[in-house]
């Protein structure tokens, strides 16, 4: 029922626009507001998540301007001084500039590779699974860790990583090895941050490339059968093509916020080792400890002004890019 009167409302507005177009400019208002009174309860259903992006998104941009003063508490916001780019210079003339972005940005198109390349594989596999019924089962279990905070995810890391009751120690301790002190040794955790981070996320992206699967008409599968093709066949000419909107649409989200690193993932999971700095070290756990060691606000909001502005550059670029390959794929 919803759907054919979503139909009728489309064909409504379809011949309103058609005869809007054919009518003299003097008649138009009456038409604009027969569009407006025959979509009344969309706009409706608009305004709260309207409302929501304005007061999360748009509002707080006047902060902006503490990237640009010496805020003081006592002279409050507008009364704090001018500093211009002196909060910029003090977050790239520090010696853990360098470390800090290159962390952000190799643990981020890590991140961006593995977790497209598994999550549509994985989605792929469950498309392929003809009981549902388990097939719902694995859905949940991979998606279930979306759901944990980070804090309940480092205590289950440490389960296995402490380096006195730790199930991995325990094991190489009754294999006669030498157990590692984990939480000591920056070798090992570049390696041990992707995969929590893909154990966590990809559940949530497979989902929906999964969804995306199950929208691809069923058609074209049994066409290709006719012809003779393959799964592997089927999986490469149809079912890749077909999701490539979604998987563009998805890895250019995450490009965007490839100067932002998931602080509970930095923060929690290496327990906030100072020997680990070195590979653990992102530009939000650097900018938190900066904000509660010293309390600058100003150099707070410069760090996010600055991620804020590199992500927006890399999207439309990494969008050019796109648009240049396949018009059809770009966001806009």
């Amino acid at each position: 029922m919803s759907l054919q009167g979503g139909r009728e409302r489309n064909m409504l507005n379809k011949r309103l626009k058609t005869q809007r177009e054919n009518q003299p400019n003097n008649s138009r208002p009456r038409y604009k507001s027969l569009y407006f009174k025959n979509n009344a309860a969309l706009y409706l259903m608009m305004l709260p998540g309207l409302l929501a992006l304005i007061a999360n998104n748009y509002l707080p941009m006047g902060g902006i301007l503490l990237a640009f003063k010496d805020y003081n508490y006592a002279k409050g916001f507008w009364g704090s001084d001018w500093v211009g780019f002196d909060n910029f210079k003090y977050l790239f003339s520090s010696d853990q500039a360098f470390i800090i972005t290159r962390n952000t940005l190799l643990y981020n198109l890590t991140f961006i590779l593995v977790s497209v390349t598994i999550a549509l594989a994985l989605a792929i596999a469950l498309s392929e699974l003809r009981n549902q019924k388990i097939a719902k089962v694995y859905q949940s279990v991979f998606f279930l860790p979306y759901f944990l905070s980070w804090v309940v995810v480092s205590y289950l890391v440490f389960s296995l990583l402490s380096s006195d009751m730790g199930a991995i120690n325990n094991f190489l301790i009754n294999r006669g090895l030498e157990p590692i002190n984990w939480y000591t040794e920056p070798k090992f955790w570049p390696w041990i941050l992707v995969t929590v981070n893909t154990w966590k996320w990809t559940g949530y992206d497979s989902i929906i490339y999964l969804a995306s699967i199950v929208a691809i008409d069923k058609t074209y599968y049994e066409a290709a059968a006719v012809d003779g093709a393959t799964r592997w066949q089927q999986i490469r000419h149809i079912t890749i093509p077909s999701i490539m909107p979604v998987i563009t649409i998805l890895t250019l989200l995450k490009v965007g916020r490839i100067f932002y690193g998931d602080f509970g993932l930095f923060w929690n999971i290496p327990k906030n080792m100072g020997v680990l700095y070195n590979v653990t070290n992102v530009i939000d756990t650097y900018v938190y400890r900066a904000l509660t060691q010293s309390g600058d606000i100003g150099m707070a909001a410069a760090s996010g002004l600055y991620q804020a502005v590199v992500g927006f550059v890399l999207i439309l670029t990494a969008n050019k890019i796109v648009k240049m390959i396949d018009p059809e794929q770009a966001l806009m």
